[in-house]
């Protein structure tokens, strides 16, 4: 019982769903404030460019996220 500190267990899981629950608002505030809907355009229109720009605000997001949980 030395390994499992449930003190850690239960914070890492609170703040990965907060972190979860924040990259999923901030990208509905990027889908909501861009032009168009992200859907259509990357499904119907094969948009790659702005696929490649969702990924990447997704990671750097979620990249800012990790930081400011792990200190």
């Amino acid at each position: 019982m030395d390994y499992l500190n449930l003190k850690a267990l239960a914070a890492s899981v609170v703040y990965s769903l907060l972190g979860i629950i924040i990259l999923a608002i901030s990208f509905y505030l990027f889908n909501k404030l861009t032009p168009g809907t992200l859907r259509r355009e990357i499904l119907e229109e094969h948009n790659t460019a702005l696929a490649i720009m969702s990924a990447a605000f997704m990671l750097a997001v979620a990249l800012i996220i990790s930081a400011a949980i792990h200190g």
